[in-house]
């Protein structure tokens, strides 16, 4: 008898190991069916852009959830070292690629770039007590970052704001650490001032500031400007908006002063489709002409392998086609919103034709949005 119960208990023992083996290895293969349902995308690159993209993701993923998209807000300098290391997706990039980048990614003819929003770079400051705008040449902002600007009542700024009352205060200009497009959207606007400039700072995603406080990304410079009394750094517009951090109007090419808005940098980029053509479709965006342009503007721009075989498969190469064929269209309805200026329909067109030309293992991409 207790060698039947036994053998009893032992069948039982062994049905029950069989049936908990096959619940987990049904459990293993729902759990792998719903990762393989998930497309997974990786940006990287601008802080500029960073605010437009995070909305833009939320955005498309609540018609695409199966594709997830993570953007990484770490600077143009990284978003380049990313996309020529092949370590993501897609790059995002205030400044095109140089010649050195280029050569690294096997010329010009293997990549698309093209730019995707525009926004402003602003002046932005923290002066406790001052209730007037206040303004700015691009001269005295070379001085500033100079060193030779020093107070906020100094005479060169004072004849510029007639009417405003100005500190005895000392100046802390806050500027970028990191390699990134807002610096070389703010050092070459400041080339365009002041030969001196050049000479002692330069023109780059990231130079060797003579004077102030450095901080990481839009981010860092945002918390110097808020943090200290006398600050001034150039920040993307919409975090100088979301963080309520007063902003100065500068003088245009045009002798106008402009304060940075979606319509004043939008008639910055009124020119600019005209100038570009083919896969790379690169200008300079500041110290346009025209009244009404604002002279510090700049867009972000996305790289990409033409053939995009980078990408671990073609159904991720293909979703990402489709966001950013979205972004550059029905995306741009929400720049405003953030305080971007989209960009124009001729320069629209010629981004879609650019995307266009994408392909993967040598075969054009084909959406599912594709007409």
């Amino acid at each position: 008898m207790t060698e039947v119960i036994q053998a009893l208990f032992e069948g039982e023992t062994i049905m029950k190991s069989s049936l908990l083996v096959r619940v987990a290895a049904l459990t293993v293969a729902a759990f792998t069916a719903v990762a393989a349902a998930d497309v997974r995308i990786q940006g990287a690159g601008s802080t500029f852009v960073n605010p437009m993209m995070q909305r833009w993701v939320a955005e498309f993923q609540k018609v695409h959830p199966d594709t997830k998209i993570d953007y990484q807000s770490i600077g143009s300098g990284g978003g380049i070292k990313g996309f020529t290391e092949k370590t993501i997706d897609f790059g995002a990039t205030d400044a095109q690629l140089n010649k050195k980048e280029l050569e690294k990614v096997g010329g010009e003819e293997k990549i698309v770039e093209f730019p995707i929003i525009s926004g402003g770079v602003v002046p932005a400051y923290n002066l406790p007590g001052v209730t007037g705008e206040v303004k700015f040449s691009g001269a005295v902002l070379a001085d500033i970052y100079l060193g030779k600007i020093t107070k906020w009542n100094d005479p060169k700024l004072a004849e510029l704001n007639a009417g405003v009352t100005l500190p005895d205060l000392a100046i802390t200009p806050a500027s970028r650490t990191d390699g990134s497009g807002t610096n070389f959207i703010f050092t070459s606007y400041l080339g365009t001032q002041s030969k001196e400039f050049v000479e002692k700072v330069g023109v780059a995603k990231q130079v060797k500031w003579p004077v102030g406080v450095g901080g990481k990304g839009n981010e860092g410079v945002t918390a110097v400007v808020q943090q200290t009394p006398g600050a001034i750094g150039y920040i993307e517009q919409a975090y100088a908006d979301q963080n309520k951090i007063s902003y100065g109007s500068v003088q245009n090419k045009n002798g106008k002063f402009v304060k940075c808005s979606p319509a004043s940098v939008s008639k910055a980029g009124e020119s600019v489709a005209g100038q570009v053509k083919g896969n790379l479709l690169v200008a300079n965006f500041w110290n346009q002409a025209g009244d009404e342009a604002y002279p510090i503007a700049g867009v972000t721009y996305i790289v990409l392998y033409k053939d995009l075989s980078n990408i671990k498969s073609k159904e991720q190469a293909t979703q990402l086609v489709q966001f950013l064929t979205w972004a550059a269209k029905d995306g741009q309805k929400l720049a405003s919103e953030l305080d971007y200026a989209p960009m124009s329909d001729a320069m629209i067109e010629k981004i879609e034709a650019a995307i266009a030309n994408l392909s993967y293992g040598g075969e054009t991409i084909k959406t599912a949005d594709a007409k």
